[in-house]
């Protein structure tokens, strides 16, 4: 669905195609990590303002609710004149509040809202009270400062000794902290600690910090003296270092996802191809590889699957041909025959009968060669076309031994036998598996000197069919070129070891219609060669290989 709306170049370019994802996941995730970064910063500066709200509103939440209710309202507007601050008491369960901000008050925290730039208005519970005091401030000035602690110098010069510091606990917050000492301040230089007075304050700036300190003096009632101090009230700090390399560091994981992503498309269409040409080098000629779309793997996809069209044709058509030619030949070979038997009939001559003997042996060859000839091409189309063989579940040992009695009477020199052990089962077409056993055993009893043994076995996966003789054995370098069609060893065309070069390609093949394989060694027990069957034990359904 993205493809088709994306320009025609961007569509057809599947690389090109890659690179735009790759910028516009870049750009999406800058975005993202500029918009965290914002949302993250606006949260800590609310939380910090909620926090430097909490002293100043405590304060004058507690001082209200310790007078009676016809003194609050006196009290509200000298205030509010003295701090350049609105200050105002509402019932909360009649204020226009959500159920977050109801619930924030209950909890004993002090809420604060952010007029569009214009000031702020701040909200906070009297203890053990329905009633709210609202603050309305457009900016926060040094009276206001100065204003709040002389507050807090009142408040606490109503008191002595440890309740005076309990008070004072009970205004600490993250972002102010207040101090009680019975000394004066040690960073003051004489001239300011001489400016404090009853409830005079004094302010300190500590530039290099962007922070504050206030210092007011307490007198008590013995004529000793208390010093407070408050602060410093830091400004608000950007985010730190750290918390912006572990957003940034997730920022890039979310990148990694997203790129892997885009890549694991290609990739997973990219595999699709490359199971498709290894399907096709197995011999399944019929895949074809799905094209999603018209840009260059696309493109590839299709021309992946002309390419194994025109394979396939082209062997169909080859293995038609052998077919054809096969079948025109019967007929005039049967005539051929027939001429021969006519002639044996007519002459009593016994050299033009041994003549005639060798050629009727010679007909009988060629027959034999076009129904193995025969026999290839039927694979070979069968396998181009993949269809399906009759499979059934087959007792290898009794495949074995029938295969065995039929071919002993014909090598009576020889000794044939079928090693004893347990029962092998396996799902094939009992008419191939039996023609690809019978002539391994038979090109085993050809290069013999006197024994073949068949012995057969499993792993639990594969079931092995070894056919071993004591003859002259395979050499390693043509252990290939034997499945290969008309090969022969001695690569002449005298057939002194008989057969025709067709018997292990016919192996081979029937192997790779079954999913197995057929291999050659040396055997370990007679000396010879050692030709192995490997077949699957577990298949579902059986399918050209």
């Amino acid at each position: 669905m993205l493809s088709r709306l994306l320009p025609r170049p961007l569509a057809d370019s599947a690389f090109l195609r890659v690179y735009v994802w790759l910028a516009l996941a870049l750009v999406l995730t800058f975005a993202l990590a500029l918009s965290t970064f914002a949302l993250v910063d606006k949260v800590r500066h609310d939380h910090y303002s909620e926090q430097l709200a909490e002293a100043p509103m405590t304060l004058l939440s507690l001082q209200l609710a310790a007078m009676p209710l016809s003194q609050r309202d006196v009290w509200l507007a000298r205030k509010s004149e003295q701090l350049s601050m609105t200050l105002s008491l509402h019932d909360r369960r009649n204020y226009p509040l959500n159920f977050f901000q109801r619930t924030s008050l209950e909890s004993g925290r002090t809420l604060v809202e952010e007029l569009n730039g214009q000031g702020w208005q701040l909200y906070r519970q009297l203890p053990g009270e329905p009633w709210m005091l609202r603050a309305e401030l457009e900016s926060l000035s040094e009276q206001q400062l100065m204003g709040l602690a002389r507050q807090l110098g009142e408040w606490l010069s109503e008191v002595e000794g440890e309740a005076r510091q309990e008070r004072l606990e009970r205004l600490n917050s993250p972002v102010i902290e207040a101090r009680l000492s019975d000394t004066p301040p040690d960073d003051l230089p004489p001239a300011q600690i001489a400016r404090l007075r009853d409830t005079e304050v004094v302010i300190r700036l500590l530039p290099q910090r962007w922070a504050m300190t206030l210092y007011l003096r307490l007198p008590n009632a013995d004529g000793s003296t208390q010093w407070v101090e408050v602060g410093p009230l830091a400004a608000f700090e950007p985010m730190s270092m750290s918390l912006s390399l572990s957003l940034l560091v997730a920022m890039l994981g979310v990148l990694a996802g997203i790129i892997y992503l885009i890549v694991r498309g290609v990739e997973s269409r990219m595999a699709r191809l490359e199971q498709a040409a290894t399907r096709i080098a197995c011999g399944h000629l019929n895949t074809r590889v799905k094209v999603e779309s018209g840009d260059f793997l696309g493109r590839v996809g299709m021309a992946f699957n002309g390419m194994a069209s025109q394979v396939q044709s082209l062997l169909r058509a080859q293995q038609e041909m052998i077919r054809a030619v096969s079948h025109e030949l019967r007929t005039p070979v049967a005539r051929i025959r027939f001429a021969v038997q006519m002639v044996e009939d007519m002459t009593d001559s016994a050299p033009v009968r041994r003549q005639l003997s060798g050629i009727d042996g010679d007909i009988e060859e060629l027959d034999g060669l076009i129904d193995e000839i025969l026999t290839y091409a039927k694979l070979g189309n069968d396998h181009a076309q993949g269809v399906l063989q009759e499979a059934e579940l087959i007792d290898c040992r009794a495949l074995a031994d029938n295969v065995v009695e039929a071919l002993a009477p014909l090598h009576a020199k020889l000794v044939l036998r079928v090693m004893p052990g347990p029962p092998v089962e396996v799902v094939a077409d009992p008419r191939y598996l039996q023609r690809a056993l019978q002539n391994l055993v038979a090109n085993a009893c050809r290069h013999a000197n006197g024994e073949v043994r068949v012995s057969l076995g499993d792993d639990g996966q594969v079931a092995r069919l070894d056919i071993e003789d004591d003859g002259p054995g395979v050499p390693v370098g043509e252990r290939e070129e034997i499945f290969k069609p008309f090969a022969r060893l001695d690569d002449s065309r005298t057939r002194r070891s008989g057969g025709y070069g067709l018997g292990l390609s016919i192996v081979h093949k029937v192997m790779l219609w079954h999913g197995g394989s057929v291999m050659v060694d040396d055997s370990p027990r007679l000396g010879g060669a050692r030709f192995s069957l490997l077949l699957p034990l577990k298949q579902a359904d059986v399918t050209p290989a």
